[in-house]
């Protein structure tokens, strides 16, 4: 079985090399590509998406390069689905209980507080910045620099629980639970300003580590999988859920099903189911 997996130019994936040396394991040839690059993608058995962080201001075109992949995971399907965060609000309306988001179609009117603009495409937190009283201005500039480029955007309110305890990540892999991690929170100490998105990315992705999830994390991540499946019904190779502390209980910040970090090195096998469910995915 020859695999390739799909990522970008610009940014190594650390996980790469742990996925390659466990698909070698189980007979697998695989190979690491950009996504946009000159090649047969029919020639591979399988197309995986890993690490395709560049795709954000070329939606469009990756999208059409999913759609003319013969076979790819997560499928073409899923990708159209989750690379917006529109996604959000259908979830929410399936009664997930979402981090309060707004989507901003008219006037933007900055909410009290401290909050997060954001575009709807976006990835490892690009164009994405905290706001908060006295910060108006420069939030409203955000606002129409995104909606002037013709994008969307959205606002949810910052969540301090963060800086303490941190985001916790379920990955499922081949369908299953596999580990949970802890995300370092990326807008802590930030105001106005763009910093590097990448950096902060890195950075969170550094200050990681294993979390075992709680039981309430561990069936809101489930019902936010069923809640999916219902949405875009297509298998799926991988998922990140991405949950942040509420007043209630856990909420989901975002769920990941197209290029997510997977922090196959914070836990024991990880790479290995993976490279499994790669090797058993539907023909």
């Amino acid at each position: 079985m020859r695999v390739a997996l799909a990522g970008c130019s610009t940014i190594d994936d650390p996980d790469e090399p742990l996925l390659v040396g466990a698909l070698d394991r189980v007979g697998v040839a695989a190979t690491g590509l950009p996504w946009d690059a000159e090649t047969d993608w029919s020639s591979y058995d399988l197309v995986v998406v890993r690490s395709t962080w560049d795709y954000v201001e070329r939606r469009d075109e990756f999208l059409a390069w999913a759609d003319a992949v013969p076979r790819l995971a997560n499928p073409a399907s899923v990708l159209r689905w989750n690379t917006d965060k529109r996604y959000l609000a259908e979830l929410a309306a399936a009664g997930v209980p979402v981090v309060p988001t707004t989507y901003v179609t008219g006037t933007f009117a900055p909410p009290p507080g401290e909050y997060v603009v954001k575009p709807t495409v976006s990835a490892a937190g690009l164009d994405t910045t905290r706001y908060g009283p006295g910060q108006e201005a420069a939030a409203r500039s955000h606002v129409a620099r995104l909606r002037a480029a013709g994008r969307g955007v959205i606002v949810q309110p910052y969540v301090h629980a963060i800086e303490e305890q941190h985001e916790t990540s379920l990955l499922y892999l081949g369908g299953d639970f596999s580990h949970g991690a802890r995300k370092g929170p990326l807008l802590a100490g930030t105001t106005v300003g763009a910093t590097d998105s990448t950096d902060r990315a890195g950075a969170q992705a550094m200050a990681a580590g294993p979390r075992a999830p709680s039981p309430e994390e561990r069936d809101l991540a489930e019902a936010v999988l069923a809640a999916v499946a219902v949405a875009v019904p297509s298998p799926l190779l991988y998922a990140r859920v991405d949950l942040v502390p509420g007043p209630d209980g856990p909420q989901l910040l975002e769920v990941e099903l197209t290029e997510p970090f997977l922090f196959l090195g914070t836990s024991e096998g990880a790479a290995d189911r993976l490279a499994t469910a790669i090797a058993d995915w539907p023909s």
